[in-house]
């Protein structure tokens, strides 16, 4: 069913004993949302220097950046490496999908901006809307014109790359998705994500005092009223990663 395509995962995050336990890392939670039958899926941990050569490179056919507690806009040694690597990428027309710190680093490493979200934090579950155009590009999967997905993030694209188009805005967040050309695309949210790891992140939020006590109790006590899409964020991701739109 795959055709035998083979796929990497850049895994931009250390995972957390929690998500190794319940998922088998972040590498699982991707593996599960996006792999399919007759695929072969590997991962390289490029936040810990772990990247792939020139050979592999080019066996694969497709490309997934993760999320990370780092800043996409940092200068630490593996996002530099990072961001010459999704260069590369684009000149040989890889698929690459950026999820949440992997839509910020693809649209700086195709010459957009990032930075701190002008309006703060944004977690819990955010309807987002997709410009007409996303309609007719997704147009083979029918999806609604919004959907509602997990957000996790303090960052945000501030400037997109030239040539690249913004397919889907939030209230609070301008780029929720964007597109460069038929083989890039970055979503700000967390598509892969179940609310039990949302919770489990915003504790891990307060307990680093990343957000204060007040704030993730209402977080958690908010979380119940709407359900991300998951299904339809499925079906985009791998229709995208799999050239099937």
């Amino acid at each position: 069913m795959g055709g035998g395509k083979r796929f990497a995962v850049l895994l931009c995050a250390e995972d957390s004993e929690y998500v190794k336990k319940r998922y088998g890392g972040y590498y699982g939670v991707f593996v599960e949302m996006l792999a399919e039958e007759g695929e072969t899926w590997e991962v390289f941990r490029v936040a810990n220097g772990e990247f792939p050569d020139d050979e592999q490179v080019d066996r694969f056919d497709g490309f997934v950046i993760t999320g990370s507690c780092n800043d996409a806009h940092g200068n630490d040694a593996w996002i530099c490496r990072l961001v010459s690597l999704l260069k590369k990428l684009d000149s040989l027309n890889k698929k690459v999908l950026g999820i949440c710190f992997g839509h910020q680093v693809l649209s700086r490493a195709l010459g957009g901006k990032t930075g701190r979200a002008i309006s703060g934090w944004d977690i819990g579950v955010t309807t987002i809307h997709f410009s007409s155009s996303s309609s007719k590009l997704f147009s083979s999967l029918k999806i609604p014109t919004t959907l509602s997905i997990i957000e996790c993030h303090r960052d945000e694209v501030r400037e997109l790359p030239p040539k690249a188009e913004v397919i889907a805005w939030s209230e609070k967040t301008g780029v929720e998705m964007f597109r460069y050309g038929n083989h890039i695309m970055g979503i700000q949210g967390h598509p892969e994500y179940t609310k039990d790891i949302l919770v489990h992140l915003i504790d891990r939020l307060s307990q680093r005092d990343f957000i204060a006590d007040s704030h993730a109790d209402d977080l958690k006590a908010n979380m119940g009223k709407v359900e991300p899409d998951k299904d339809a964020w499925k079906k985009l991701c791998t229709s995208f990663l799999k050239g099937r739109l």
